[in-house]
């Protein structure tokens, strides 16, 4: 067990180690919080491995999604000392050594993978490093490249970073109302409840005013094989940004309708990415768009909240149904519901037109047509929707 290399005085040493490969996985640690965990290793002490776990997990965790990559990472970094020095050896440059490859989630197993050769300086110069510290340059130009012109290595760094993009949904009155001081309803409950504590005095008039709620979200994401390259980044994107909203459902589009909203229920990214790829049957196979919003409409038409249901649509519009029948669906859809939006990734040209059929159906059904090709534009889609709902 790692613990015992105390008595060589390498226990701050591991411990740096160990937040850096947290931070290779993805966790937002600063000096800070590793300060606080040296802190608390003092003050449980070493005797109890389960006291240290508890006690680093409540200082270097901050969100549920990272709990699990946090407990995986420890149970293998804290085990042995022969594991942990190979481990050791690939987040210190002075170290040597080459370590095993832990059987974990992605997240972990590449947090722990071991470093590549050195490149020459020319093509060292071209290379993007897979680390959490990315210098700003390489975070500038990751932030308008496309999606589907990234490396290996700058993708899965990508899939890291879109995690980290909000998306606020702007606050719209809804049916709830909620106690005031402005409203047309005067509130009769708390009025006779505020008599009854003054002798039967009303000294003022409560009211209920309407709550203010983020709209009902309805996702759409298009899982044929030309939208193979973009579908797993957005679908980690909507996972993160949307987590905290009171009602989301997510739904596969291909050749058939598939239900995600169990996927998402998951609070680890990974574990969300796992289940969508064993529930999904047509994936890179074609899209039937309208057979599709067909059975949305007969099996999950409840789906939709009264007509306050923001739905987002992200597909690249290279449909392969009829056109006829993507029409008269797209047409209920928006009937239906607050807002349509169309999320291509196609925009990335600046001469793209809609002139297929499917994509001239989905530009004549929705409100809407918005970019999601690269982080810059995920970045803007959150002021978009806000401007465009502003108008509902």
């Amino acid at each position: 067990m790692l613990l015992g290399d105390a008595r060589h005085g390498k226990l701050l040493g591991n411990l740096g180690g160990f937040a850096r490969a947290l931070r290779r996985a993805g966790l937002p640690l600063d000096a800070s919080r590793i300060a606080l965990a040296a802190q608390a290793m003092q003050l449980v002490g070493l005797q109890r491995r389960e006291d240290l776990q508890a006690a680093l997990e409540a200082v270097l965790v901050g969100d549920e999604a990272h709990r699990m990559v946090f407990r995986e990472m420890f149970d293998v970094f804290f085990r042995d000392p022969a594991v942990a020095s190979k481990l050791l050896a690939q987040m210190l440059p002075s170290a040597e050594g080459k370590a095993e490859a832990p059987r974990q989630r992605p997240r972990v197993r590449e947090a722990l993978a071991p470093a590549r050769p050195q490149q020459p300086s020319a093509q060292r110069e071209q290379a993007v490093e897979f680390d959490a510290c990315m210098t700003a340059d390489a975070r500038r130009r990751l932030r308008h490249a496309d999606f589907n012109a990234l490396g290996a290595a700058e993708y899965r760094l990508l899939e890291r970073l879109v995690r980290d993009i909000a998306l606020p949904l702007p606050r719209l009155p809804s049916r709830r109302l909620r106690a005031g001081t402005r409203g047309a309803r005067a509130d009769w409950p708390r009025l006779l409840r505020g008599a009854a504590r003054r002798g039967g005095e009303c000294v003022e008039l409560p009211r209920l005013q309407r709550r203010r709620e983020a709209p009902p979200l309805l996702v759409l994401v298009d899982v044929s094989g030309s939208m193979e390259r973009y579908t797993r980044l957005l679908l980690a994107f909507l996972h993160a940004a949307t987590r905290a909203l009171r009602r989301r459902d997510v739904f596969a589009v291909g050749t058939s309708l598939t239900d995600l909203t169990p996927a998402f229920a998951s609070a680890d990214g990974d574990d969300m990415l796992a289940a969508t790829a064993a529930a999904v049957e047509d994936f890179a196979g074609g899209t039937r768009l309208g057979e599709c919003l067909g059975t949305l409409r007969r099996e999950h038409a409840r789906r939709l909240v009264g007509r306050r249901t923001l739905v987002l649509l992200i597909s690249d519009g290279l449909d392969t149904g009829e056109p006829g029948v993507l029409q008269q669906e797209l047409a209920w859809l928006r009937r239906s519901s607050r807002r349509v939006l169309w999320l291509n990734p196609l925009l990335r040209y600046a001469a793209y037109e809609p002139s297929a059929r499917g994509a001239a159906a989905l530009h004549a059904g929705s409100d809407a047509m918005l970019a999601v090709h690269n982080l810059a534009s995920l970045e803007q889609l959150a002021g978009s929707l806000a401007a465009l709902l502003g108008r509902a």
